[in-house]
């Protein structure tokens, strides 16, 4: 596995099956380098938009967020659609869409952006195009540390874009629906040129649920989260030390793989 780029951003997805954690882990992360006093951006593009709740962002700050994938006049318009006609745009402009519907609380940006899940709606491609195109301003611009919720087909990467990501992190959980799923994204971001794969183990109750994640997910494991019932920042307490001191482990792996590239570059002939 290749260093991270030696630079101050890093750009992370997370990925996985439906339901094993991946929004609490990317959220948990968010926290994690946000304490560190780090600039975060947290991008939801997940069609299910848990990421603000999980982030702990009150609920009315919530319930003002509609996802950018669900403001159609708008996406039509930007990709040139809005005046009838079979073409639309595939560069379409969209740098002011995230300052413009971004929220930010205790040193996070979220952006939520979901993805298009319908069919037969008469503008779908051109939907895609301007998320796809808004993923791209994001990845290729941000200088914070930016963490991407994704969904389990990473919709909104392409080779275009998947060559700026750092790390791609599929969450697995100690099932083998999760394991198989882990598989499929991990083949699916080799083919998009996503070379830096790592797996979280995550809900891990006992050596053994660690012991099968690392037999089936044919991923190195950078760190196995234990199981929680609540979240301190959603809850209002403190997370529980097992819990804090795994996030923080997967945070030390991403720094030491930036921490890597300048040795590694050294050492190029």
């Amino acid at each position: 596995m290749r260093p991270l780029p030696a630079r101050t951003a890093m750009k992370i997805a997370v990925a996985g099956k439906g339901g094993v954690g991946k929004t609490t882990v990317t959220a948990a992360l968010a926290h994690a380098f946000a304490r560190q006093g780090r600039a975060v951006m947290a991008v939801d593009a997940d069609p299910n938009n848990c990421l603000g709740p999980a982030l702990g962002f009150p609920d009315d700050v919530v319930a003002r967020i509609t996802p950018i994938c669900e403001m159609r006049e708008l996406l039509c318009e930007r990709a040139g659609t809005s005046q009838g006609g079979g073409f639309f745009a595939l560069d379409p402009v969209v740098d002011d869409l995230i300052v413009k519907f971004s929220v930010a609380r205790d040193g996070i940006r979220l952006l939520v952006m979901g993805a298009i899940t319908r069919g037969g709606a008469g503008c779908v491609c051109p939907e895609s195009s301007v998320l796809r195109a808004l993923t791209r301003q994001v990845v290729t611009t941000e200088k914070s540390v930016l963490l991407m919720d994704m969904e389990a087909g990473l919709e909104h990467l392409g080779r275009g874009t998947s060559r700026y990501m750092d790390v791609l992190l599929v969450v697995v959980e100690p099932t083998s629906a999760s394991a198989r799923t882990a598989d499929r994204i991990a083949a699916l971001a080799l083919d998009l040129g996503v070379s830096n794969l790592a797996a979280v183990a995550n809900k891990v109750r006992t050596e053994a649920d660690l012991k099968f994640v690392r037999a089936n997910a044919h991923l190195p494991v950078v760190a196995a989260v234990p199981y929680v019932d609540r979240l301190g920042w959603a809850g209002g307490g403190a997370s529980p030390p097992a819990f804090t001191d795994a996030v923080d482990a997967i945070k030390h792996w991403l720094e030491s793989k930036a921490q890597a590239a300048p040795e590694a570059a050294a050492k190029e002939p």
